[in-house]
């Protein structure tokens, strides 16, 4: 088999390959040189900036303009008559779409990496981990997700601590719903504001917390007609917002509520089932039937697994669909899909996410990796060997699909943390222990996987939100938790609307405390607040400045002007 690789040609001894675009094998000559052109057109001129910017983002720099080539006079794309443009198409979209390019993902650094992961998860021990180089290597997003997933993890001992005595003693069943659902109450809300702090810390040491949404690009998806944006000026494709809102209200918002209507009929059904299988028991005792109890709730975990899976296809589908202009609008928009279902079960849903995410990638990958060397040492071109082995080897590993899903198993453990500890209190418990092992099975992940293009990010986004809308509900629930035990009850043996008014005053009164406590807790640090403050007067004295120079200037030259007028 003859192999020839001049994309790796690796002469110049300053050639640093950073980003791999996979062609398909019997792509035309005139395809590939319009491709290389358009690319080529793209480039600036500039200064060796290697020592300024990291590996990292070079690579996005390179994905940013990449997705932003876009049709302009093109009809078609050379060769390839069916494949047809209109100006402002993404050129990359339609490449991939077509067939033409099969993928385009940047290449690892294996030095940095084996760094990084000696310091990071290859020794199993209780430390920190370090963020900061993270970030260096993946960037803010990925960055952002394990300092949050550190930091949840550890904000979460309390609750476990607190709950593992309530498991094992029996206590008054009145006194613990109060005392928990008090301190969870404060929980819930002291650590997602303690983490806005954090948060701060970190982006701001990276230089990314005062990015702005309004100057983002668009996405590659994005379609629409060709045409000037208003406010930075640039040619980008335009889509009229009103289109989009029909398609989220009149399509999106139905299906959407459809899917829910189903999960709680399902929900129903395992109800049944459940009731069906504790009658069955009751009556006739045997081994048998206790054994049957399980199964309501092992056919229940499947039947959501799959249709978690399902609706996910189909609300990225719908999401793309809606067109939306920007990458954090197509994800906000994806996530407020995907948290309308919390019913997948806790340890079950966490130990199969991380043998599919982590476990299996790993072994798969080992096993490619001793398939390529053998095929490297049985070549026999003069190539770079080790680049080659390199691109091959990661080209076959698969795609890092983000933190979407890391997140969300973060929020359905504080889903059920702050819902319904009072009356499994193990639920944070089993959360840290899972989390333990979170954490180097999501290291693992992005290693095994091809690696990600870096994204900058200011917070972690609409999942803040999420958080906080959770930390609300959860204390309505321990309300109704508190109102419909015995104890409650009890004092009130005839008059139930006296009972349901103190519940919902009690509610209210703490819902204020809560909203009082997060008005307290500035969401940024004094020292950061006053550096902001300090960056802005700064960038303030610099633009009069500016202006004064620019009045001194013309001033200097009205005096020459009205001179020549009189000599005339």
């Amino acid at each position: 088999m003859k192999v020839t690789l001049s994309a790796l040609d690796t002469s110049e001894s300053s050639f640093t390959p950073l980003v791999v675009i996979e062609l398909a094998q019997d792509v035309k000559e005139e395809t590939k040189e319009w491709l290389k052109n358009r690319i080529i057109a793209k480039k600036k001129d500039g200064d060796n900036n290697d020592d300024f910017l990291t590996m990292a983002e070079c690579q996005f720099i390179i994905k940013h303009e990449l997705e932003n080539l876009r049709a302009k006079g093109e009809k078609m794309i050379p060769g390839y008559p069916q494949a047809k443009l209109y100006p402002g198409k993404s050129l990359l979209r339609r490449l991939l779409t077509s067939g033409i390019v099969i993928q385009v993902f940047p290449l690892h650094d294996s030095e940095a990496l084996k760094k990084l992961e000696d310091t990071w998860y290859t020794r199993f021990a209780l430390k920190y981990q370090p963020i900061d180089s993270i970030r260096g290597y993946f960037g803010e997003t990925i960055a952002l997700y394990f300092g949050f997933l550190e930091y949840f993890t550890f904000a979460l001992i309390p609750m476990a601590v607190i709950g593992l005595p309530y498991y094992l003693f029996v206590w008054e069943d009145y006194d613990k719903y109060v005392i928990f659902a008090s301190f969870n109450l404060i929980w819930s809300t002291v650590i997602l504001e303690v983490w806005k702090r954090g948060c701060a810390n970190m982006t701001y040491r990276w230089g990314t917390l005062l990015m702005k949404r309004k100057f983002e690009e668009p996405r590659p998806g994005f379609h629409g007609v060709l045409g000037i944006n208003s406010i930075t000026g640039k040619e980008e494709p335009l889509y009229p917002s009103y289109k989009r809102q029909l398609r989220i209200y009149l399509v999106s918002l139905p299906f959407v509520c459809l899917c829910l209507y189903f999960s709680l009929y399902v929900m129903m059904i395992y109800f049944d089932m459940e009731v069906w299988a504790l009658g069955l028991h009751e009556n006739s005792g045997s081994e048998w039937t206790s054994v049957l109890l399980y199964v309501p709730s092992i056919i229940y975990a499947i039947v959501i697994e799959i249709m978690n899976r399902l609706y996910r296809y189909a609300a990225e589908f719908l999401t793309s669909w809606e067109n939306h202009r920007l990458e954090s609008a197509y994800q906000n928009h994806l996530i407020l899909k995907v948290l309308v279902s919390l019913a997948t079960l806790l340890i079950t849903s966490q130990i199969l996410n991380q043998i599919m995410e982590s476990f299996l990638p790993y072994w798969l990958q080992r096993k490619h990796g001793v398939r390529v060397k053998r095929k490297v040492q049985a070549l026999k071109a003069d190539i770079d060997a080790t680049l080659y082995e390199q691109v091959i080897l990661e080209k076959e590993m698969g795609t890092y699909l983000g933190t979407f899903d890391d997140y969300l198993e973060l929020f359905l453990q504080f889903g059920y943390v702050s819902l319904f500890s009072c009356v499994y209190p193990l639920a944070a418990a089993f959360a840290v222990l899972n989390n333990f092992t979170e954490v180097n099975s999501d290291a693992l992940k992005c290693r095994v996987f091809k690696r990600p293009f870096s994204e900058p990010s200011a917070n972690i986004g609409v999942w803040q939100l999420a958080f906080e809308t959770m930390s609300v509900i959860s204390v309505v629930t321990n309300c109704a938790l508190i109102g419909m035990s015995p104890q409650v009850n009890a004092v009130f043996p005839e008059s139930k609307a006296d009972l349901i008014l103190i519940v919902v005053a009690v509610e209210h009164a703490l819902l204020a405390l809560k909203f009082i406590l997060a008005f307290a807790i500035p969401d940024k640090p004094r020292h950061i607040q006053m550096k902001l403050a300090r960056l802005e007067f700064e960038s303030l004295e610099a633009l009069k400045q500016q202006q004064m120079k620019l009045v001194t200037e013309n001033l200097k030259e009205e005096p020459t002007e009205s001179g020549k007028e009189k000599a005339t």
